[in-house]
């Protein structure tokens, strides 16, 4: 009788975190099998190349035709509306949430970035996709935090990105945040440009930063999850076997599902008592923000590319309704 195949750290993984796709990539979703997944412009952008979702494009493109209203916000409308139909798309794939990014270039506004979760929301429902099935995601400003916290409130869970500070995670879960996404390889991106690459992966920036937020949030028994997120290596995501969930590229998927290792796990639920904490205001977040120049500085830089890549996709979509113009 034929031994049964090793089983992949893929395979291992499932058992320890919920795997999450960070990718807009409807065949690769398919064929992974992620619990969840994620879209955003870049991602909504690379998707608008792929024959899957030619009709998508067409049908809105057709929408948008004829249409007598302000062109930068009729392409503005259907960025929105490309992103919530690339997610819906995405949700008949998943049993789990499609993370949908709010436009960055609001990052600092409340009440904008408020009223653009709900149209998603509404959006999404109005194609049959429950708010149970959304993470509306949101970059980790002081006004991105506020923001969180009106739309936890309203039953509308969100997605905290962007998290690179100890206070900045604990002031999202005080906030009542559904999920935070903790970037483990934009901080050692940081570390290594400053000179200071790490020995081992035990002593890596991204990864220490993750354990030590999600032992915090076992501690405080806070329900937040913890995914880790943009990730440079598999050695990266290994040694976070165990965090809630990890959102990982297709690339690194498909190396985890061809290798047969062991997978130990290295974060466990199991945490030391409860501790005593002291509530984040306005006031804190900002000054640990400013004594922290990686997590300022990649709080910023990340907001502008996140910015950039909405921009590129309105840029798109203005390009193609200029060629559906005259064609």
């Amino acid at each position: 009788m034929t031994a049964a195949p090793a089983p992949s750290k893929l395979d291992q993984l499932r058992q320890l975190s919920v795997v999450v796709a960070d990718t807009g990539d409807y065949d690769a979703i398919k064929r992974l099998k992620p619990v969840d997944c994620t879209t955003n412009p870049t991602l909504v952008k690379k998707a608008l190349d792929l024959p899957v979702y030619a009709g998508l494009i067409e049908r809105e493109l057709a929408w948008a035709r004829g249409r007598g209203e302000d062109h930068d916000a009729l392409v503005g409308e259907i960025a929105d509306r490309l992103t919530v139909g690339v997610g819906a798309m995405l949700a008949g794939l998943v049993p789990g949430r499609v993370s949908t990014e709010v436009d960055a270039d609001q990052a600092h506004d409340t009440a904008a970035t408020v009223a653009k979760a709900r149209k998603f929301v509404a959006m999404y429902a109005e194609r049959g996709i429950p708010r149970e099935k959304v993470l509306i995601k949101i970059a980790a400003t002081w006004e991105g935090v506020e923001a969180a916290r009106q739309l936890q409130a309203e039953g509308i869970d969100c997605n905290l990105t962007l998290i690179f500070n100890p206070t900045q995670a604990i002031a999202c879960a005080e906030a009542g945040a559904f999920l935070i996404s903790p970037f483990v390889g934009r901080i050692l991106d940081w570390y290594v440009a400053n000179g200071q690459p790490p020995a081992s992966i035990d002593d890596d920036p991204g990864v220490k930063f993750v354990r030590g937020v999600y032992a915090e949030f076992k501690k405080r028994g806070s329900p937040t999850v913890v995914m880790g997120a943009s990730f440079r290596s598999t050695a990266q995501i290994e040694a976070l076997a165990g965090c809630d969930r990890l959102t990982i590229s297709p690339d690194l998927l498909e190396k985890l599902a061809a290798d047969p290792g062991e997978l130990p796990r290295r974060l466990s639920p199991d945490a030391a008592d409860a501790v005593a904490t002291t509530a984040v205001d306005a006031a804190r977040f900002a000054t640990d923000l400013a004594a922290d120049a990686m997590a300022r500085e990649k709080l910023r830089d990340g907001i502008a590319a996140f910015a950039a890549d909405l921009e590129a996709l309105r840029q798109t979509i203005r390009q193609r309704l200029g060629q559906a113009a005259t064609a």
